[in-house]
């Protein structure tokens, strides 16, 4: 069984972002399980390197630790991510959490209202050496109105994006991850070749020309 774990970057309760969540949750397919995170306003200032970890940054490192990959969908604050959003990122990539795990966002903004947004969220997630999902993310703008008494949306476009984002979440977890290359491997064809002080110049040795 395939988990994944869903981060709403909104904090009111009537949030757009954390009703398309939860309705993931509801319309999961029936091999995975998707879970809706709900400690983003308990979380503590990030301090670096902080020992020990605080308990709530311990359940949120717990919870990605058992899921196979994560799903994003975050509103735009004063051009960038909600300040509350980027805490938890932070936390994350600090403790190396996030390091090859699948990613992907839900974006339920109109074009131009959230892509600042979205672009910190993805260099967060490089930073994370997370492995971003590009093709599982997908905008589906919403109006508030389709969300029911329930709290979850009722927009049969955004039932279908979500099968779409989840399987291919799934496909993606299931896949083998590729052999990382060796950082001498990746990187010795830009180092410049130094001569050893100490070794003998071979005789008749003359540099290329």
């Amino acid at each position: 069984m395939t988990r994944i774990l869903l981060i709403t970057g909104g904090t009111s309760e009537g949030s757009l972002h954390t009703a398309a969540l939860r309705t993931a949750v509801r319309f999961a397919p029936a091999d995975l399980t998707a879970t809706l995170y709900d400690g983003l306003r308990g979380l503590p200032a990030f301090v670096p390197g902080e020992q020990p970890v605080p308990e709530a940054v311990g359940r949120l490192r717990d919870e990605i630790a058992a899921a196979q990959a994560v799903l994003f969908s975050t509103p735009e604050y004063a051009g960038s991510l909600p300040g509350s959003l980027k805490n938890l990122l932070d936390w994350l990539v600090d403790g190396g959490d996030l390091h090859g795990k699948p990613a992907a966002w839900l974006s339920v903004a109109a074009p131009g209202e959230d892509e600042s947004a979205l672009t910190a969220l993805q260099t967060a997630l490089s930073f994370g050496n997370a492995r971003l999902l590009r093709p599982a993310c997908i905008r589906v703008p919403l109006d508030p109105a389709a969300v029911d008494g329930q709290g979850t949306v009722t927009d049969p476009q955004l039932h279908r994006a979500l099968e779409d984002i989840l399987q291919a979440l799934v496909r993606s977890a299931a896949a083998p991850r590729p052999r990382s290359q060796p950082s001498w491997q990746a990187y010795s064809s830009v180092f410049p070749v130094v001569m050893r002080r100490d070794a003998a110049t071979p005789r008749g040795w003359r540099p290329p020309s």
